[in-house]
């Protein structure tokens, strides 16, 4: 099989922000752009984020300007430096303490809403930066202590690590990889049903965590062994997509199987079968549907469907 390439780039990447990572210990330069009437603040409540338009089917982010933002900073909530703009800072806060964050801001700012239901709607700049503060705050709120000794931390890299004010070991946001792949043999393509989709219909691919000590083809071969019994032998990567639900990096592959029995984990999938192009471009009619449009499951899905070898 040969490599198929990514027809276009996934969701939640193509962040336009410069991260200043070299600049994140420089006190002055973080507390003036703290300060600058032009920074923008991207606020986070309850992992949602802040955003208008949505009723209508044309969401956009609101970043909110340092004015604008001042009462949800000064709620005390975690705050951290997302990097530049085009010059411009970018800060994230999460006002999760709040019980209803909006009377806190000005009024006409629109809602707090999931990412996860309008991203493939949103530019995708937009969609990244939100992702980016959706995933950092994330680490933030349920890191407040440290893994070693107990301690409290306090924040260090302009909100982007933690350190402990006791033993002094220092803390970075995790990021957990995980694969996600297409099994493919001839011109049939292997979905599965887990057990934890909402939607009763939905085929998807299969997916799991990179284990310790383990490759990516290594976890891709475990992963579909483990949950359907098919033997896969080449796996070709295709592309990368954030997936700040909490935390994860989903590392997408097309893996060619060795075997056809299917035998599911039950604890895992309800069901697991093999699917024709000719399915696959009409799941209505085959009764099943596909993952969201957001997803680099689809992604992975339409290119190879789309593929001639």
């Amino acid at each position: 099989m040969l490599t198929i390439p990514a027809s276009r780039p996934n969701a939640y990447t193509g962040s336009p922000l410069d991260r200043v990572s070299d600049r994140r210990d420089d006190a002055d330069f973080v507390a003036a752009a703290l300060a600058s009437k032009e920074s923008l603040i991207a606020p986070v409540w309850r992992s949602k984020s802040l955003l208008r338009g949505v009723e209508s089917g044309a969401p956009e982010a609101v970043l909110l300007t340092r004015e604008a933002a001042e009462t949800v900073l000064m709620a005390g909530g975690p705050w951290a430096l997302l990097g530049l703009n085009d010059g411009t800072p970018v800060f994230t806060v999460d006002c999760s303490a709040a019980e209803d964050p909006l009377p806190l801001l000005p009024e006409g700012m629109g809602a707090f809403h999931d990412l996860r239901a309008v991203a493939g709607l949103l530019p995708p700049g937009e969609a990244s930066m939100l992702a980016h503060a959706r995933g950092l705050m994330h680490w933030r709120t349920r890191h407040r202590f440290c893994g070693v000794c107990g301690n409290t931390c306090e924040p260090r890299s302009a909100g982007n690590a933690m350190a402990c004010t006791h033993c002094g070991a220092q803390h970075f946001p995790r990021t957990d990889p995980a694969v996600i792949m297409l099994v493919v043999n001839g011109d049939e393509c292997l979905l599965g049903h887990s057990t934890r989709f909402p939607n009763s219909t939905m085929y998807s691919t299969l997916a799991g965590f990179v284990e310790p000590g383990e490759s990516l083809e290594e976890a891709v071969r475990r992963e579909v062994k483990e949950e359907t019994g098919v033997l896969v032998g080449a796996c070709h990567y295709h592309s990368s997509q954030p997936w700040p639900f909490p935390a994860s990096i989903m590392l997408g592959f097309h893996a060619e199987a060795l075997s056809r029995e299917v035998t599911i984990d039950p604890n895992e999938l309800r069901d697991a079968r093999w699917f024709t192009r000719e399915e696959i471009r009409n799941p209505e009619a085959a009764g099943f549907s596909l993952p969201r449009v957001d997803s680099i499951a689809r992604r992975l899905i339409e290119d190879w469907l789309e593929h001639t070898p």
